[in-house]
């Protein structure tokens, strides 16, 4: 089928009802009518006759660009009102079209892309395991449990009592390694689990933190997050949250070297619904404002975004981890978790960040960790991956 001269917007939209299905199940769920008010916010007022979409090799080039994601806008405006950036809607728009009209192919949609049923947009899907990572981490998965994840496909958000079911299994085998490398190495032992946001690196350290704790050790936690210097600040002056000008950087350093020499140490607060630092720029604390203080400890587990990629700070670690989960999985526990609970952004700078975000940070922050770490756990496809040098000391 060729781009119409004229569309009927009925037809367009039970075109597309039926064939959004066969990409996100979920849209089953909805009446025709809801489904017709969602599609509402992304019509042209042109109409859908306007919109002229590209060769499939056109968009499989913009959308593995890092500079396309470089431009999106977090918060842009239309008056007054902020509003979702126009190349995410341009391009949410053509792959709409392309599948009514026949020009994309289902396959070719699902392979690339997924469609977030609350956003009601299509983000393009991350790939995490190129071959390059796939060799470094020995060939192929060292666990591999029974995949849950269809469990997911039919719901708009997930919490994390239905993500913790679902991953039982993985997390348990995790938790089970995790001790006896402990073992073979020794205490104290820093272990630092790096991951994307709403991954679950905060329940996992939880649970491993209760395991240690119970069998008589001493844990305690770090999180890297809280070391983050205001985001206004970091968002004026173009800042991401990707390396260490993002952070208190030497209280960081100083903070993890006294911990690991068995000292009591203080630390930032990270308010993470303001988004502001219990510190200032100088690393001095604010006036009313408190710090942390940790204990030293046998077990000290350190979660964060970019842990192995800071030199001065991967020395330090024991125990590399990458907790992997795929980038729709996640998003739906970001709907529960930020949006519904902590009510933390405003929609559209949540939709524009969340697209923006998801290439870059993999690009620049978790592959590259993945070719430095000891283990990754992969929660979307339940496996577990160790690099031949860990697998080594586990069967010592």
């Amino acid at each position: 089928m060729v781009k119409p001269n004229q569309v009927d917007t009925n037809e367009f939209s039970l075109t597309l009802y039926k064939k959004l299905q066969e990409i996100c199940p979920a849209i089953g769920d909805m009446e025709l009518f809801e489904f017709r008010y969602a599609l509402e916010a992304l019509t042209p007022s042109s109409g859908w006759e306007s919109v002229s979409p590209v060769p499939m090799e056109e968009i499989e080039k913009q959308v593995n660009d890092i500079a396309f994601y470089e431009s999106i806008q977090l918060k842009p405006y239309q008056g007054k009102r902020m509003v979702m950036d126009e190349k995410i809607l341009n391009l949410t728009r053509m792959l709409a079209c392309g599948m009514v009209w026949g020009i994309y192919p289902s396959e070719w949609i699902n392979q690339h892309f997924y469609f977030d049923i609350r956003g009601f947009y299509f983000l393009h899907r991350t790939v995490y395991f190129t071959p390059e990572i796939t060799a470094y981490l020995g060939g192929m998965p060292w666990r591999k449990f029974p995949d849950h994840r269809q469990v997911f496909n039919h719901v708009q958000s997930i919490g994390y009592k239905a993500f913790q079911a679902a991953n039982i299994k993985v997390d348990q085998c995790f938790i089970d390694t995790v001790e006896k490398l402990i073992e073979r190495k020794g205490l104290p032992v820093l272990i630092a689990i790096a991951g994307q946001t709403a991954a679950g690196k905060t329940e996992i350290v939880s649970r491993l933190y209760d395991k240690f704790e119970n069998s008589g050790k001493r844990v305690t936690s770090i999180e890297m997050d809280n070391f983050f210097t205001d985001r206004d600040y970091r968002e004026e002056h173009g800042i991401d949250s990707r390396g260490m000008e993002a952070l208190h950087y030497d209280l960081f350093k100083q903070a993890l070297t006294d911990i690991c020499s068995g000292k009591q140490v203080s630390i930032p607060r990270y308010d993470f619904v303001s988004a502001i630092s219990s510190h200032d720029l100088d690393g001095k604390l604010k006036p009313g404002r408190s710090p942390l203080t940790i204990e030293p400890a046998d077990v000290i587990f350190m979660e964060g975004n970019f842990p192995f990629l800071l030199p001065e700070i991967a020395y330090l670690i024991d125990i590399k981890v990458v907790y992997l989960t795929d980038d729709d999985i996640r998003l739906k526990r970001k709907w529960k978790r930020d949006m519904d609970y902590r009510k933390k952004y405003d929609l559209m700078y949540f939709l524009n960040r969340y697209f923006r975000e998801q290439f870059i940070m993999a690009e620049e922050i978790y592959r590259p960790q993945m070719m430095l770490c000891d283990m990754v756990v992969d929660t979307t496809n339940a496996a577990i991956w160790l690099t031949p040098e860990i697998l080594q000391v586990l069967e010592l």
